[in-house]
Parts: structure tokens; sequence; C-alpha cells
């Protein structure tokens, strides 16, 4: 279980997400509000088209809302422009993605290798490297993407979002493309990581097991907030 403090890193307040739709706005999300404390694993979950996506693209600053604000560690995302939003990112956020979002011209070393770099951070291959192996992964450095399993994929796609030591990290239904097994073994390896770090984890899944896992959940449907359930303690089965 993470420690977890009483210092908000995320705090949603009053989102909505409208998009043109026809001769109609179609709204994808209402007026949700929540915070997220420091070191807490936190699952948002709901059926298909429910807005989790969305919500996390929009805590992301990948997206802008249609109304309504989101602080990270005290920033307003949508007052800060898009370069500084990119290096907010930079500094503090990692994420999982379903697809795995690797390059493809790339060895599993090098896609580690890349936020290091961007970042200027110096030893950027050792640091790689030290990741690579703790994922389990120290044999297959100069492997390139499609010469690795979809759980080795996802194996260097977390490697990727830890390796910079994020404050939080965002994981988009990071077991959607793997058979149960390596989607298990993912799933351990990522509660693993997160706890050693003590980084803070917003998790999108249709997995209600998975989510039992995490010290809270959100419940979206049709866009809207419908439950926060607090587990208490993180559970591990």
């Amino acid at each position: 279980m993470n420690v977890q403090s009483s210092e908000k890193i995320i705090s949603v307040t009053g989102i909505g997400k409208t998009v043109p739709s026809g001769g109609n706005g179609l709204t994808i999300l209402h007026d949700i509000s929540f915070d997220v404390r420091a070191g807490e694993a936190v699952a948002i979950v709901g059926v298909s088209g429910s807005g989790k996506s969305t919500l996390l693209g929009l805590m992301a600053g990948l997206d802008t809302p249609s109304a309504g604000a989101i602080r990270i560690d005290g920033h307003d995302l949508f007052e800060l422009d898009e370069d500084g939003r990119a290096s907010l990112r930079a500094r503090m956020v990692g994420f999982v993605f379903q697809s795995f979002q690797l390059l493809p011209a790339m060895t599993a070393l090098e896609n580690v290798m890349l936020p290091l770099e961007l970042a200027g951070k110096p030893s950027a291959e050792a640091s790689a490297r030290q990741m690579l192996e703790r994922v389990g992964l120290g044999e297959r450095l100069r492997h390139y993407p499609k010469q690795l399993s979809g759980g080795e994929q996802q194996r260097v796609a977390i490697a990727r979002a830890f390796v910079t030591e994020p404050a939080l990290l965002l994981a988009d239904e990071p077991t959607g493309n793997l058979d149960s097994a390596s989607g298990r073994q993912i799933i351990d390896l990522m509660f693993e990581l997160n706890r050693e770090r003590g980084t803070t984890l917003l998790l999108v899944t249709h997995d209600e097991g998975l989510s039992k896992r995490c010290d809270r959940v959100l419940r979206l449907a049709g866009g809207r907030l419908v439950s926060g359930d607090e587990h208490g303690v993180r559970r591990e089965a």
C-alpha cells in the first residue's frame, strides 16, 4: 500500500466537455469534481462511452475542457499555454496506454531513453538500461517493438513511464490489448513499481477486479461522476 498524504496532487473542479455533433453539441462530461491525494491509487471505471478516457486526456492536458478547471501540483493546467502544459507533463507525468505507443524505429532501450533525453537528463542510457532490467527485459534491450510480444511491449512502455520518476502516472486500459495471463503480470508489475516509488496512480479500466486493487474507485456513467468508493486499504488480490 502506498503512503498517502493529505496533499492534493490533482484537483478537478466542475469539468465539462462538449464537442460539436451535427447541429447540436454532444456533452461527454458533465460537471466532474474530485481531488486525488499524493500517493493514492485511483481507478476510473465505467462502461465504454462513459467518458473515462476523455477525462484522463483532460487531466493530462492533452485536451481542453468546455468548462471547469484542473490543477496539478497547484498549477492550473488551462491557464498554461501548450508549451507550459508540455513542460509540466515532462516534469511530473508518466503515461501507459492500451496501444503501447512505442516508436517502431527505436529499440526498447532507445524508447525508454527518449523521455530522459528530451528532458536533458544525464546518464539516459544507464537509467534506461536499469529500468528495463527492473521490468525483466534486460536481455531485450536491442530488440525493436515488432520483435517483442504484446506483454513485452507493455513492459517497455511501463519502463518508459517510470524512468523519469514521475509524481503522477496516468494509465489508460493498460491491459486492454493483452491476454489475461500477460495482463495480470503487467498489473502486478505496475503496482509494484507504483509502491516502490510512491507514485500517484490514476488508472482507467473497465475491469472491476483490477479497480479493487486501488485505494479508491471513481465511477462514471453517462459522463457523470456517480460514485467515489473508498476502499481504505490497497487490495493485492
